[in-house]
């Protein structure tokens, strides 16, 4: 029977973990930098491993893909959490957003798959319960009067992956390194309260 990382040795179990860890953090930095088209091989190099090692881990770069993702979803149920954590919920809401735009704009490998992605992007919100966390983070500000009540915690990841197409990575004649805050600008302008017309329908 093939070991697992569960039947290994203490020693074997802790260098597994480290390798894995080692793993996503270059594949963080080389997709983060090249996107989700990165090559295993430069991830390998870049890790200090072997490709091998890299593939014990990952058996395809679809799974590394998956991997990445949740991890990034995890860091914005962070940002929500410490969001719901602040005193003021309008402000609280709007840097909400703002660190969410920034992660992305850092990460292209994130925005590809917001964009391209929506099955590995749905799964890895619902995993950490994303969307409910983003509601009680615009319930809060609504309540405060900040953000337009009808507004709805859908619109979110909407409005975040078109944010997705002006981060640096992209390609197009509007995109610079500040299109994505110019284009979160004027999204948060038109959900703040009252707002100037009528929400058409989702």
């Amino acid at each position: 029977m093939k070991p697992t990382p569960d039947t290994l040795p203490r020693t074997q179990r802790a260098d597994a973990r480290r390798n894995r860890e080692a793993v996503l953090e270059a594949a963080r930095e080389v997709m983060g930098k090249q996107g989700i088209e990165a090559q295993m091989d430069d991830i390998a190099r870049a890790a200090g491993l072997g490709v091998g090692t890299v593939y014990r881990h990952f058996p395809n770069k679809e799974d590394l893909i998956v991997a990445l993702t949740e991890d990034r979803f995890e860091r914005l149920a962070e940002l929500a959490h410490e969001a719901l954590a602040e005193d003021d919920p309008g402000p609280a809401f709007e840097r909400y957003l703002y660190r969410g735009g920034e992660l992305q704009a850092i990460d292209r490998a994130l925005s590809e798959v917001m964009r391209e992605r929506p099955d590995a992007m749905q799964a890895a919100a619902q995993k950490v319960g994303l969307l409910e966390l983003a509601r009680e983070v615009m319930t809060r500000a609504q309540d405060a009067g900040h953000i337009r009540a009808d507004a709805e915690a859908e619109d979110i990841p909407m409005l975040m992956c078109g944010l997705g197409t002006t981060t640096p990575g992209t390609s197009g004649p509007f995109v610079s390194q500040t299109s994505w805050r110019r284009f979160l600008a004027i999204v948060l302008d038109g959900l703040r309260a009252p707002g100037t017309s009528e929400m058409p329908p989702r």
